[in-house]
């Protein structure tokens, strides 16, 4: 029997008993964190760019984005999902273009934000469901299962307040979206209104603030999904930046003694 990827990770997508999706942005990355127990992989679209020198929000390419996924599927054994920013173009066609690519791309899901790149400025809400609605069209139209998710990013980008990205996903649940995602809805109690606004699973970040609440806490509330976005990335930065002030500063090594020994990385990776 042929492996329906997409639908093993849309089984996974549980109301209130939410599975850690570990975004990871290269293939080492990614190895260890399956290897250590993740579920499910993520690309992110911050940390990838960071590994290519470059900023978030619309600086990498559909081509190099779909080739960087390509890469984390081939390295593990659980389902991939990719972090499609706006879908890598502003109108609803190019949504739908993403979503086949992903899927020949062996993604099991994708997620598609309503900003216009590289700008913050998000799309009017109309056109940010239309776009969703291509998209899920397309999704549909595969062979196999795919999970689709809207983003609704205007709270995070302070250009729109709760209440819109609200109308908004629940738009988007019209359009038929399959999971729903508001990134740093303000607080926990912004969170719980999201979940209350949909029927579909709901992604919550744990990052910020959010990277204090519990899964416990984010299952009270009925999260089905919890991402790290570039957190786990920017945790590793600052390791970096850390001990770079200690040895450049101050020529002290000793940030170099909580690493880990190379043998338990080598196990990992090679499975």
């Amino acid at each position: 029997m042929t492996r329906d990827i997409g639908a093993e990770f849309r089984a996974l997508h549980v109301k209130g008993d939410p599975f850690i999706l570990a975004n990871a942005w290269d293939i080492g990355s990614a190895k260890m964190l399956a290897g250590l127990g993740a579920q499910a992989i993520a690309t992110s679209s911050a940390a990838h760019a960071f590994t290519l020198g470059r900023p978030d929000m619309g600086h990498v390419t559909r081509d190099e984005s779909l080739a960087h996924a390509q890469d984390l599927v081939a390295a593990v054994n659980v389902p991939v999902s990719g972090d499609f920013e706006n879908g890598f173009g502003h109108d609803p066609d190019s949504c739908a273009e993403t979503v086949r690519l992903a899927a020949e791309a062996g993604l099991a899901g994708i997620s598609i934000e309503d900003t216009m790149l590289p700008e913050p400025t998000p799309y009017s809400r109309d056109l940010a469901v239309e776009r969703i609605r291509a998209a899920a069209s397309a999704a549909r139209a595969l062979p196999g299962d795919f999970v689709l998710v809207a983003r609704a990013d205007g709270v995070m980008n302070g250009q729109y307040d709760l209440d819109e990205a609200i109308a908004r996903i629940q738009g988007y649940e019209a359009a038929g979206a399959d999971c729903v995602y508001v990134p740093m809805p303000v607080d926990m109690a912004g969170q719980a209104q999201v979940c209350a606004a949909t029927s579909l699973p709901v992604n919550a970040l744990a990052a910020g603030p959010f990277a204090e609440v519990s899964r416990v806490e984010f299952a009270g509330i009925g999260v089905a999904r919890i991402s790290l976005g570039s957190a786990l990335a920017r945790a590793t930065h600052r390791l970096i930046q850390d001990a770079a002030h200690a040895m450049f500063d101050r020529g002290d090594f000793t940030p170099l003694t909580h690493s880990i020994p190379g043998g338990e990385v080598d196990k990992l990776l090679i499975g």
